[in-house]
């Protein structure tokens, strides 16, 4: 593949040409599609049994990671419910360019991990802050010197002396289970880390079964239902360990005292499965909605390998399937297509169909299959949207919203947040409540909405 297709799913940060856009949007489509999940998990099966092997799922744990922290905590039940082996390894956090922003994304995992632990009926401290350094090294080496089953019964003692900086504590649990050098500590995370580069995967926190990654306990209910199918629930008239909480909208409305911020992008498959949500969500709840569009990630210079990119583009895939949003007719807006709908987008908004413009572009590329490089697919995008394409032809492509979605980069940034979906909340005096990344914290924001109500009424 050329190397101009370096960066998500195999696009690029410059125009592709039209057959380029036209092949790797194709390919995508194909990767993604449910069929080909259906065929590859049949498969998997098949080559399962003709092994007489079991069941296996591989987790990997980063120690000074916040959602690795929830997800250890899930090992022992998943390990009881399940009829499964289970495997798990050390790694490092995300390397490369498959590390948008290390720092901020440790800093999110601790905050995020607190705001959703009660939820999931767990555990993270409320007080937690970045661990040492040598904290987070001795930690490595208790658990790089446990079995598997010492690892499962003891990783979550382990990650709660981290997140308490505890170093005594850690000190007395070496000396009851054990502890290895630091030199070999790092060859069972770098043995961990191999082991996920072989699976084409970069992230801590994550189950991989069968071909398939599973994020934390975000994802841990699509492993539920699939392990699930198989007839593996030792217990399956009873809650899922991990179900995803419901997106609930009431029963107390709001009069404007709060503000949702969004902030999405045209290329993100992410906003994609949740920008028609989100404006649903803000109008059932009465809340105001303010939609800041930011350019997409690789067209602000932020690289991603094709590993990363398949597989937000496949975990988005599923979440739409799960949520019954249309999804997965593909035609790669990256480019020009992005800059025109953004041109226009201040002239739409003056019109009052700003969030109409966005929802329009969006359905087009990911659900449609609209190539939004021509002029025949922007006129589709823009009089779906309820615009006149008349007007607006004679304004595509004109400048001056640059400076408004670089300022709304910069207020991402400044609230610890870089990739999109993002969303703030805020109180009636601009006052920050909340600040989470991703379709997966809709159903937290509303139940938040719903408390900050309560305590307004």
């Amino acid at each position: 593949m050329s190397d101009q297709f370096k960066e998500q799913g195999g696009a690029a940060t410059m125009d592709p040409n039209p057959v380029y856009r036209w092949l790797s949007s194709r390919l995508i489509n194909w990767l993604v599609s449910d069929s080909r999940l259906q065929r590859n998990r049949a498969k998997a099966e098949r080559a399962r049994q003709k092994k007489g092997s079991r069941h296996l799922v591989e987790y990997f744990h980063q120690v000074d990671d916040g959602y690795s922290h929830l997800a250890a905590q899930i090992l022992k039940p998943l390990s009881e419910r399940y009829d499964i082996d289970l495997i798990c390894h050390l790694v490092p956090g995300p390397l490369g360019s498959n590390a948008a922003e290390p720092e901020l994304l440790l800093a999110l995992s601790r905050y995020d991990a607190q705001l959703i632990a009660p939820h999931y009926g767990l555990e993270f401290p409320s007080a937690a802050v970045e661990p040492q350094v040598s904290v987070i090294a001795v930690a490595s080496r208790i658990l790089a010197a446990q079995t598997l089953e010492g690892f499962v019964r003891n990783v979550v003692s382990v990650g709660a002396a981290v997140w308490a900086s505890d170093q005594e504590s850690l000190d007395k649990l070496g000396d009851e289970i054990g502890i290895v050098s630091a030199a070999d500590a790092d060859l069972v995370v770098a043995r961990g880390n191999a082991r996920r580069d072989d699976l084409k995967h970069y992230s801590g926190a994550m189950f991989y079964y069968a071909g398939e990654w599973y994020w934390g306990v975000d994802r841990l209910y699509l492993l539920e239902k699939r392990l699930s199918a198989l007839g593996l629930d030792r217990q399956p008239k009873q809650l899922r360990l991990a179900d995803r909480p419901q997106i609930e909208s009431g029963p107390l409305k709001g009069d404007g005292r709060l503000t949702l911020e969004m902030y999405p992008s045209l290329r993100s498959p992410y906003t994609a499965v949740c920008f028609d949500r989100t404006v649903e969500l803000a109008k059932e709840m009465m809340v105001s909605l303010s939609v800041r569009p930011v350019l997409p990630m690789v067209m602000r210079g932020v690289p991603a390998t094709r590993e990363k990119g398949f597989y937000i583009f496949s975990d988005a895939a599923r979440e739409a399937r799960e949520a019954g949003v249309p999804f997965g007719n593909f035609y790669d807006p990256i480019g020009d297509p992005v800059r025109q709908c953004y041109s226009l987008y201040p002239w739409a908004c003056e019109q009052g169909k700003g969030v109409e413009l966005l929802s329009s572009f969006l359905n087009c590329a990911f659900a449609k299959g609209v190539n939004t490089n021509n002029n025949r697919g922007l006129k589709t995008v823009i009089e779906q949207a309820g615009l006149d394409w008349g007007a607006a032809a004679t304004m595509v492509g004109q400048s001056g919203w640059e400076g408004q979605l670089e300022e709304n980069r910069l207020a991402m940034y400044e609230a610890g947040l870089w990739g999109v979906p993002s969303y703030r909340l805020l109180d009636n005096n601009g006052k920050q409540l909340i600040a989470v990344w991703g379709q997966d914290r809709l159903w937290l924001i509303a139940k938040l909405i719903q408390q900050h109500l309560a305590k307004d009424s």
